[in-house]
């Protein structure tokens, strides 16, 4: 016997249906050719998440750089930018540039979160491997007091019933997580001590990895390896003095060579960015000093404004646990009598952005401002700008002694 039901309940069963498709992510649903989103990869040098569409000149407020390969769903499009579905609550915007459509993902219902493993890698990094069933995207930031790494995982339901934790991990103190949406999985490494000294997140197939640098044994520049950054150079001229028509790019690098000039003396490890006036991608200045992996690093360079008033040093970070070493290196500027511009937070430059290692931008005063620039072509203040420096970041291994 055939059953005649209603229209109401096909209506019914149809809209269940509609909404079931609508609310799980990267659902077998989307298969349907008419859906209004595509599937795509991130590629490219440092692909990274961007939180809106504002812009200044140093870009779009950035979310974090992200690993290559990471599934994608692209929702929508604006003239340079892909919209991204990362959760059914949260989206981020990426540059066109980083995505390639991929018709060969084979979506899943849902995706989830397996087993994880907490250990030692050598004598440098702790890392903790989390399962996935796919390469999904992430976001990461610090915490202070206590110390934290925070990741969330978006687009995953957690199915993590082994935390696996060695005792060759000696940096990270605890791991867990919370399932804090129905598709977003946040991961909380409590870290041993209270300041950060850097991390890195990818993918080795569908683990995704955290590496974690351990603090180093001995608190003391001879013991550490330091970074110097010229800032600018050849096609990259950066500002013009308005009295000389001195060149940033001139100028950072006699800076740079002071500061290298006197830690070697000291018997610390150097690495510089560049040792003449050659142009040197920012992006590559990223990926360069990740392969070097230095303790700390310093990017030098001299500010401008368009009101010839404002004068003076300013540090800058992006990451809340690289924030002790730039309000220690301002401390020292300001003892050159040097007005304060001040410590800005959450700065938006690209050699701010990498978690990987402790770093610091220094604008040492203004091209723009006459008194200023007086004294920033004096190779007498390159010498004390130097000392300055290295005072700073002295004062800063004391600070994490006490």
């Amino acid at each position: 016997m055939i059953s005649h039901k209603p229209f109401h309940y096909f209506h019914s069963m149809k809209m269940i249906t509609i909404l079931s498709c609508a609310f799980i992510t990267l659902s077998a649903c989307s298969q349907d050719s008419t859906a209004n989103y595509w599937l795509g990869k991130s590629v490219g040098k440092l692909p990274s998440l961007e939180y809106s569409l504002g812009d200044d000149r140093l870009g779009a407020a950035k979310m974090g750089y992200v690993d290559t390969n990471i599934v994608f769903k692209i929702v929508d499009s604006s003239a340079n930018l892909y919209q991204v579905q990362l959760s059914k609550a949260h989206s981020a915007f990426i540059s066109k540039s980083f995505i390639v459509r991929d018709t060969s993902i084979k979506e899943k219902p849902f995706y989830l979160t397996n087993s994880w493993k907490v250990q030692g890698l050598d004598s440098t990094f702790d890392i903790i491997s989390i399962n996935l069933d796919e390469k999904l995207p992430y976001k990461s930031w610090m915490e202070v007091d206590p110390s934290r790494i925070m990741l969330d995982i978006y687009g995953v339901q957690s199915n993590t019933n082994w935390i696996t934790q060695l005792s060759t991990a000696k940096e990270i103190k605890n791991v867990y997580y919370n399932q804090v949406e129905d598709d977003v999985v946040r991961v909380t490494i409590d870290l041993v001590h209270s300041q950060h000294w850097g991390y890195s997140i990818g993918y080795s197939n569908k683990n995704l990895v955290i590496k974690i640098k351990r603090q180093p044994p001995v608190l003391l520049l001879q013991k550490l390896k330091i970074a110097i950054d010229a800032g600018h150079g050849g096609d990259n001229t950066g500002a013009d003095g308005i009295r000389t028509r001195a060149s940033e790019k001139i100028l950072t690098l006699k800076y740079a060579k002071e500061v290298e000039k006197l830690l070697k003396k000291l018997k610390v490890n150097v690495v510089m960015t560049r040792k003449s006036d050659t142009t040197f991608d920012i992006k590559d200045r990223v990926l360069f000093l990740q392969k070097e992996n230095p303790d700390v690093l310093i990017s030098l360079h001299l500010n401008s404004s368009s009101n010839i008033l404002v004068n003076g040093s300013s540090t800058y970070y992006k990451h809340i646990g690289f924030r002790p070493l730039t309000a220690a290196v301002l401390k020292r500027m300001l003892e050159l009598k040097m007005n304060e511009f001040g410590n800005v937070g959450n700065f938006n430059f690209t050699l701010n952005a990498p978690t990987d290692f402790v770093n610091c931008l220094l604008e040492i005063g203004f091209l723009s401002n006459e008194a200023d620039e007086k004294r920033l072509i004096e190779p007498k203040f390159q010498a004390a700008v130097a000392k300055q420096v290295v005072a700073g970041l002295n004062d800063w291994l004391k600070d994490i002694k006490k």
